[in-house]
């Protein structure tokens, strides 16, 4: 498989609370656990019981049922300053954290970035539509508020969000200025603008023609999510330098998404950087080795790289991203990473 050449790379072109601190890369399962909300979580509702961790399918790994929004903070062995907050896909019904979030993390951690997993509440467990939105503020303010003892530089956080979670992040990018909840302690004096972002396979407009996924069913429960979650309508010149790959064939998330997204970024001034490969599908995570949609991790990283977010030292997990192939499996629960 190839990237789409000749339009769409010259659009490329153109495109100009505090704890311990782990000492372990993320596949060593030993991160800083920062809880969200010093008490109950705004907003009320939400599920009962456990969480729940996906067995079959593409459910694999996928976590639900969460009562408990957080940010586990890994630290690489080497870190360079960076921090980059994860945020998985899945409908805004579960969070792809064991195919999209940790192989993501530990490729991060072996470039020197602090790798953020964002466990964020769902509004299929019951809580109100707007939580999500909440909590990914709300990691803004508090990774920046214990950014000193993590070792991270709080002026380069950035988000890089999948499918929904591309969702969560192109609003938290967008929307940083507006209050989704009171404050609730010092953290909140935090900037909530991440200094960069990444949407990949993402789910960015809520409005028909993109109006089909489960995102935007979940979502559906506030009678405005339309025009309040259709991250295309909140660009501004403020927006955060963004990063977008999609795959043109994409059944869930449709490419008019990235799209509809690099249009307002570009009409906005703002930096951004699109790559849209003609195969590959949702849902990929760092891709299967050998694929088109493989490259995304360096293009990626050459980006933030170029733009001073990242070290400028190239390595060879830079360089050759790796991740285990996938075999096909049953969707236990129907499409879903969107």
């Amino acid at each position: 498989m190839k990237l789409l050449r000749a339009t769409l790379i010259a659009a490329v072109v153109l495109a100009g609370c505090g704890q311990a601190i782990a000492q372990a890369a993320p596949d060593a399962g030993k991160p800083v656990v920062i809880d969200l909300w010093p008490g109950t979580p705004p907003g009320g509702g939400g599920p009962r019981g456990p969480e729940r961790i996906g067995q079959s399918g593409t459910g694999v790994g996928a976590v639900s049922n969460i009562s408990r929004p957080r940010i586990e903070v890994y630290k690489p062995a080497r870190p360079n300053g960076a921090a980059v907050i994860l945020i998985g896909g899945g409908g805004y019904f579960r969070i792809g954290i064991g195919h999209e979030v940790m192989p993501t993390a530990k490729w991060l951690a072996a470039l020197g970035v602090t790798p953020v997993v964002l466990y964020y509440r769902l509004p299929a467990d019951h809580w109100p539509a707007v939580a999500p939105f909440q909590d990914a503020q709300r990691a803004l303010r508090v990774l920046r508020a214990h950014a000193a003892e993590l070792g991270v530089d709080a002026k380069r956080v950035g988000v890089l969000g999948f499918s929904a979670g591309g969702n969560l992040a192109g609003i938290a990018e967008t929307r940083f200025a507006d209050s989704f909840y009171p404050a609730v302690d010092a953290a909140d004096g935090q900037s909530a603008r991440p200094d960069f972002a990444g949407l990949i396979y993402p789910v960015v407009s809520l409005q028909k023609p993109f109006d089909t996924t489960r995102s935007s069913r979940e979502l559906s429960t506030q009678a405005d999510a339309v025009q309040a979650y259709s991250v295309e309508l909140h660009v501004s010149h403020d927006t955060s330098p963004t990063f977008l790959a999609q795959a043109a064939d994409d059944p869930i998330a449709n490419v008019g998404n990235s799209l509809v997204m690099f249009d307002a970024l570009r009409k906005n001034g703002v930096d951004a950087e699109l790559h849209v490969f003609d195969k590959g599908g949702h849902g990929w995570g760092l891709g299967d080795p050998g694929s088109a949609v493989a490259a995304w991790p360096r293009l990626f990283a050459a980006w933030a790289r170029r733009a001073g977010f990242f070290s400028s030292v190239d390595t060879g997990p830079f360089a050759m991203p790796t991740a285990a192939p996938r075999a096909p499996a049953a969707d236990d629960a129907g499409p879903d990473d969107n």
